[in-house]
């Protein structure tokens, strides 16, 4: 029987025993100790910073946070401050980061969290009770602040298992996901969780990358299966892409007396519970020749088309926002205030570039 006919299952009980899982998790201890990042939120063991952080790093590289998150917890130091801001204040200082159901989140979350007076629960079980606290946050949490022996699976650790362990598994299915979180959840059990996870953390963006692997600079280069068949591209599995949309919108700007009108999202597959301006959209199977300017909003490609004509008022829940400043606490998406701007300017007959 090849190597490759080997079970998973098999192969982990075959090649790593707890003496192994043992050395590996020093490795990779002592290895993070010496080359981790001095990143600001890994100056403390607090829960806040750390979640807010975790937060902020989903969907976004460490360069792009960093400003933000000094920015964001300049304004927001603690859990107090960020409970009792408007939601409006805290979209304003997310704006820039995207997926705005995160900004949303924190917030709820935050409100739920200054009103227990135990502060942050210490377990993934009860973190993941909040809103926004999926498996990856919870775990993290709990693990980086609070010492729970508990593996974080995010694209990096998912990377580095794989590779190591030359995994052929869907990862994206429960079942796969469930292998590799025993595994995560092992290498926890025989050193400090916190270092432990931000090392498998920093091992994947830093040597086990997506491309061009620094492995000579590894400290499992010797261990690695992967590696051993050189195999390294094709782990982790591919996923399977979410097939791209086609969508028109067709959004119509009504203001009053220097306000703009925004009505509750409850006809556009994109921007979910969102205000946004009122309006229809139309799924396409090809690109429009004609429309105003073109956004995306994660795997919606959509093509605006401004309407004009007759400007009435809908009957859906509403809210009229101040033009200029204040838009942006508000409508932190880009693709929205700019069919405002646009709009305003097709008004005034002026041109894009005047």
């Amino acid at each position: 029987m090849t190597f490759a006919s080997v079970p998973i299952r098999f192969v982990l009980q075959m090649e790593l025993t707890s003496t192994d899982q043992t050395q590996l998790a020093r490795q990779l201890v002592n290895w993070y100790k010496l080359v981790r990042r001095e990143l600001p939120w890994r100056m403390t063991r607090e829960p806040y910073p750390i979640w807010i952080s975790e937060v902020m790093l989903q969907q976004t590289t460490v360069v792009t946070v960093i400003p933000y998150y000094e920015r964001f917890m300049k304004r927001f130091p603690n859990l107090s401050v960020l409970a009792a801001a408007p939601l409006e204040d805290v979209l304003e200082h997310w704006a820039g980061l995207g997926y705005y159901s995160r900004a949303r989140n924190l917030h709820r979350a935050a409100l739920m969290l200054a009103s227990n007076p135990m502060g942050f629960p210490r377990t993934h079980e009860e973190l993941g009770d909040l809103p926004g606290f999926g498996p990856y946050t919870a775990r993290a949490v709990s693990s980086l602040a609070f010492g729970e022996r508990t593996g974080v699976l995010d694209g990096n650790v998912i990377r580095v298992l794989s590779r190591f362990h030359r995994l052929q598994i869907e990862w994206w299915k429960p079942q796969g996901r469930q292998k590799l979180q025993d595994l995560a959840d092992v290498m926890t059990e025989v050193e400090d969780p916190s270092t432990v996870n931000q090392g498998l953390m920093e091992l994947g963006a830093t040597i086990c990358t997506p491309s061009a692997p620094a492995c000579l600079l590894c400290p499992w280069v010797n261990r690695c299966e992967a590696r051993r068949y050189q195999q390294i591209g094709n782990f982790p599995l591919k996923k399977p892409r979410c097939q791209r949309e086609i969508w028109q919108w067709s959004p119509e700007v009504i203001t009053k007396h220097g306000k703009v009108l925004l009505v509750k999202n409850d006809y556009a597959p994109f921007l979910k519970n969102h205000m946004i301006l009122p309006g229809s959209v139309q799924r396409l199977k090809t690109a429009p020749r004609q429309f105003d300017y073109r956004g995306v909003v994660t795997h919606h490609d959509i093509f605006v088309s401004l309407k004009t004509g007759n400007r009435s008022v809908p009957p859906r829940a509403k809210r009229w926002v101040r033009m200029g400043q204040e838009m942006k606490k508000h409508i932190p998406s880009s693709l929205i205030r700019k069919a405002i701007e646009r709009d305003l300017c097709n008004r005034r007959n002026c041109t894009e570039n005047s």
